[in-house]
């Protein structure tokens, strides 16, 4: 990358160390953001689409003229010789992999032919690719890693610029959730940010800065009808004396945030924060005295709050509403798990049956098997809710018994027809 120039005069070599020496890197503007996708798609030997997970675009300039262009996105999920190095576990890998970026496109620029840039570019975009992605993404990069193919390049400004080639890959591609074979291995380069990054990486007691991530959703107004007309039926134990936040807008804003991926109490309050006003208002949210903004609870007022429900009226409640927006549908799969950390009043471990439908990927009612027995005996109280008639239920083989299947041919179809002779009498 490179390259060389076909003037080595002195005068023409003192020129183009004054040009590596004072080009600068920045951010793309987002009015720039489709120039770059261009130029990359067009000149880099990989072409372009987009870059997998969270992103930064950069471009080399010099007196305003585009020199060259870096993309950089989410790391690899799977690359043997990083983990080794690295020494992680898989859980460890999992929850640090967000402090590692992959500069997944480097690109000079044609025409551009001058010793020692692409190096250069590396070293600042290296010095400041931390503190942007902390800026943009909420965390800092300890450790950058790249993907060299051996077949086009070596790697050479890659290890001028302190990067250390690791290995190589064993060939396969990631394609939406399927490694796929495809031969063509690649030289694995890191570059540590920070000189205790391997020891923060691979300690088990380092507690990382990552920012929870939440997703945001939509929701219209018929949905928030739907929400809050189920959640009337989950009572309210606080006090009426200093409450503040109505229990709907509680309730609400706890279930979004968990849809979106909120996995804690901060977590969902920062969901909550985030939302606009629209969405505020239409989650039943109070007005802040004295303006007209609509006010996002705390999260100490959402952990109290949460804390002192029924969670089977709770349940019960979510999985009325999402059977009111989605349905059944065609396919629902029945399975249970045993919930990590979570203990019964006896002290037992607790397991849950839950009903997931397949094509919308969400859980829409769950029951608690009895600890004194397995989860066979739940099962008519986990689909009675539900109108399943006509819908293939899949279970595990431990379900392969006389009763179970009688209730879902026989008895289940029984209770639909006595429903719909119910609602249809005037």
């Amino acid at each position: 990358m490179t390259g060389g120039m076909n003037d080595r005069s002195p005068a023409a070599l003192s020129q183009a160390q004054e040009l590596v020496r004072h080009v600068e890197i920045r951010l793309v503007a987002p009015t720039e953001r489709s120039v770059w996708n261009r130029l990359m798609k067009r000149h880099h030997y990989l072409g372009f689409q987009s870059i997998v997970g969270q992103s930064l675009r950069y471009v080399a300039v010099h007196e305003g003229r585009w020199m060259a262009l870096l993309g950089w996105g989410s790391a690899a999920l799977k690359c043997k010789a990083r983990d080794q190095w690295i020494g992680w576990t898989e859980a460890l890998k999992l929850q640090r992999l967000p402090l590692v970026a992959n500069n997944s496109r480097f690109l000079i620029l044609p025409g551009v032919t001058i010793p020692n840039l692409a190096s250069r570019i590396l070293a600042l975009n290296i010095k400041r690719l931390s503190d942007d992605w902390q800026a943009v993404h909420g965390n800092p990069i300890y450790l950058a890693e790249t993907f060299v193919d051996p077949r086009f390049y070596q790697g050479t400004c890659y290890r001028a610029a302190g990067w250390l080639c690791l290995g190589t890959t064993r060939g396969f591609a990631n394609n939406h959730g399927t490694y796929l074979h495809h031969g063509h291995i690649k030289s694995v380069f890191v570059r540590p940010l920070r000189q205790d990054a391997l020891r923060k990486l691979v300690d088990p007691a380092f507690q990382p800065p990552l920012k929870p991530r939440v997703n945001t959703m939509k929701l219209s107004q018929n949905d928030a009808y739907l929400l809050h007309k189920a959640l009337l039926t989950i009572p309210d134990s606080r006090m009426p004396r200093g409450i503040r936040h109505h229990r709907l807008a509680l309730l609400s804003i706890a279930i979004c945030a968990i849809i979106c991926g909120a996995k804690s109490f901060d977590a969902i309050a920062q969901w909550a924060k985030a939302c606009t006003q629209k969405m505020l208002k239409r989650l039943g949210c109070r007005k802040k005295p004295g303006t007209d903004l609509y006010q996002a609870p705390s999260e100490p007022a959402i952990r109290r709050f949460l804390q002192s429900l029924d969670g089977q009226a709770v349940d019960s409640a979510i999985s009325a509403w999402l059977e009111s927006i989605m349905g059944v549908g065609d396919a629902m799969a029945v399975d249970g798990k045993t919930l990590k950390g979570a203990r019964t009043a006896d002290g037992r471990r607790m397991h849950l049956l839950a009903a997931f439908l397949h094509q919308e990927a969400a859980v829409v009612a769950q029951a608690q098997a009895p600890s004194t027995t397995n989860e066979i005996t739940v099962v008519k109280q986990l689909l009675d809710p539900l109108p399943i008639d006509g819908a293939v239920v899949t279970l595990d083989a431990l379900h392969t018994q006389h009763e179970t299947a009688r209730y879902l041919v026989e008895e289940k179809k029984r209770i639909m027809c006595s429903r719909s002779k119910i609602t249809s009498q005037p």
